[in-house]
């Protein structure tokens, strides 16, 4: 899920975190978070870690996690894809831009070669090094189960030899680096580097135990045209893997708007 950021705000980059050995860090086992990629606003209280969209600035709580889109278009950005790169976008049966089916806005990036992996690596790894230089302790890069959506043009290899050199660009930079979506790969994907994950709707299709097995630890944000709220209070109050859960709206609108909705539940399980 990738919303535009609606806003900014003035909060002042902080020292990425760091093992004492220098290696990037996973965020505190555990810890209550926020999910504001549709825009920055102060953290709810007790939520120390913070992720938001890489045009925004860390939150400063205590562990920032920076978005990009590393296998499909951001929206507002796919033209200049269609201008500039043209061949990295993927094509339909009738040479059309492939978009997704939920955010019509956003384009596949075609991961099918070698060459073109490299390409779009040359992009998204200067985002990731943004996000470094910005003062963010990790990156969380969207999509990686843009093969699901390809008309079986991609395979999830294709989209694995991607993630394996941002993997790379974000351990180069000093960041720690999460897995979103593809949950049915998280073992492999955690072999190839990745440090953590961040799943949406985990909860909802009973897919976090795949994710808890494979990393040590696990951010769910579930929505609320899905789980709902009394899902969300029974997954609170019920067994299953002691990951931290939030619920959201699907808009992920900024705190003070109407249908903002932030609910928590650290650690449930």
């Amino acid at each position: 899920m990738s919303p535009v950021p609606a806003t900014s705000d003035s909060t002042s980059p902080a020292p990425a975190a760091s093992a004492a050995d220098g290696s990037p860090t996973a965020p505190p086992a555990g810890a209550a978070f926020d999910y504001q990629l549709g825009g920055p606003y102060d953290p709810p209280g007790g939520a120390t870690t913070v992720v938001r969209d890489r045009t925004a600035p860390p939150a400063g709580r205590g562990y920032d996690v920076c978005y990009v889109n590393g296998f499909q278009t951001q929206p507002g950005e796919s033209s200049r894809w269609l201008e500039e790169r043209p061949d990295l976008v993927l094509r339909d049966r009738d040479g059309e831009p492939l978009a997704d089916p939920g955010w019509p806005d956003e384009y596949l990036l075609d991961t099918s070669t070698a060459g073109k992996r490299e390409r779009i690596a040359d992009v998204v790894g200067p985002w990731i090094e943004g996000c470094a230089r910005d003062g963010y302790d990790a990156v969380e890069v969207d999509n990686l189960d843009s093969h699901l959506r390809s008309e079986g043009a991609l395979t999830a290899e294709d989209n694995e030899a991607l993630a394996a050199l941002l993997v790379e660009a974000a351990h180069r930079s000093g960041l720690a680096i999460a897995q979103k979506n593809a949950v049915e790969q998280s073992a492999r994907l955690r072999a190839l580097g990745f440090d953590f994950a961040i799943t949406e709707s985990c909860r909802a299709f009973d897919e976090c135990d795949a994710a808890a097995d494979a990393y040590p630890v696990v951010l769910d944000v579930e929505y609320t045209d899905e789980l709902g709220r009394d899902g969300f209070t029974s997954a609170c109050e019920g067994s299953g893997p002691a990951v931290p859960t939030i619920l959201r709206d699907p808009e992920l609108l900024l705190a003070g708007r109407s249908g903002h909705v932030y609910e928590s539940c650290p650690a449930s399980g």
